[in-house]
């Protein structure tokens, strides 16, 4: 804390200077703190295994794990067959995230924008969000079949109200100065639309977009895992199956950096078209 009588904090008129002091962990670097915090979660895995306080075949060491990652890794490079399922996958996401956007986009625009979305379909939306959604992936998989349909509706399905709720908060961001400003110019209500609220919501569609991506992996995984295929999530299936923890692992690592790749795409989007978004708010940097 700072003490206004501290001599150190008068500056020589008498007026008081106050100084703000970061605590120890927050001045480590941020390369620092990830790398020791990796170091210790898999020192602790590893002394688990060594110890034997968890059996090996429920949590296998880091070593076997590391060993299944150089396995399934050269698969990948060789264009095995897990090249197949995690292109497989790749496209499930993709497919279901775009058109979580598309839907999410629109029915935003339609709760911020009108008395009747914000009164008679959100309830509707919130209503569906808090239902359990890996349920529905046997009523996908009835109505759309086994293909990668099923998988993209799922995901889509998941990821649609992040989408909604951030797009329709955006569109309330814009003051009601701002508004009046416009109205007083004699825009109509399509211009201040697609010219203030629009752009003045950006960091909140984007935040949407940050936890879609997310969910779109959740629900692309859960769908493969449950109506089969040829996805990574299949592969995860049946290496469970087989109790081949170290095969799970390596796996569940490989889709991983599929998320964070189409995480950060998000975060350089964001970058590149709300570059004027510095804060840490709705929607700032990371």
């Amino acid at each position: 804390m700072t003490d206004a009588t501290n001599p150190d904090q008068m500056d020589s008129g008498g007026d008081t200077v106050w100084v703000e002091h970061e605590a120890f962990i927050d001045r480590i670097p941020r390369w620092v703190a990830m790398t020791f915090l990796f170091v210790a979660i898999v020192g602790l895995w590893d002394l688990v295994t060594r110890m034997g306080w968890v059996s090996a075949i429920i949590l296998p060491s880091p070593a076997e794990t590391l060993e299944d990652l150089i396995f399934v890794g050269k698969n990948l490079l060789s264009g095995g067959y897990m090249l197949e399922a995690l292109w497989t996958t790749t496209l499930t996401v993709l497919y279901g995230f775009l058109i979580a956007i598309s839907i999410g986009f629109s029915l935003g625009v339609l709760v911020g924008e009108t008395k009747f979305g914000e009164r008679a379909v959100m309830p509707y939306l919130v209503a569906i969000d808090t239902m359990p959604k890996v349920a529905f992936a046997p009523l996908f998989i009835a109505w759309l079949g086994f293909d990668i349909g099923s998988k993209v509706a799922l995901a889509a399905f998941i990821a649609t109200f992040p989408i909604v709720v951030s797009t329709a908060a955006g569109l309330y961001a814009a003051t009601e100065n701002e508004r009046m400003l416009f109205k007083s110019v004699g825009a109509t209500r399509m211009q201040i639309l697609l010219r203030l609220k629009l752009p003045t919501g950006l960091p909140y569609f984007f935040t949407g977009l940050k936890i879609a991506s997310v969910g779109v992996m959740a629900g692309a995984i859960t769908g493969e895992f449950l109506g089969g295929g040829s996805g990574f999530g299949a592969l995860i299936r049946q290496s469970a199956s087989q109790l081949d923890t170290p095969r799970v692992f390596s796996l569940i690592l490989y889709l991983s950096l599929l998320g964070l790749t189409l995480f950060f795409i998000v975060v350089w989007l964001q970058r590149r078209f709300v570059f004027w978004n510095k804060s840490g708010g709705p929607g700032g940097m990371m």
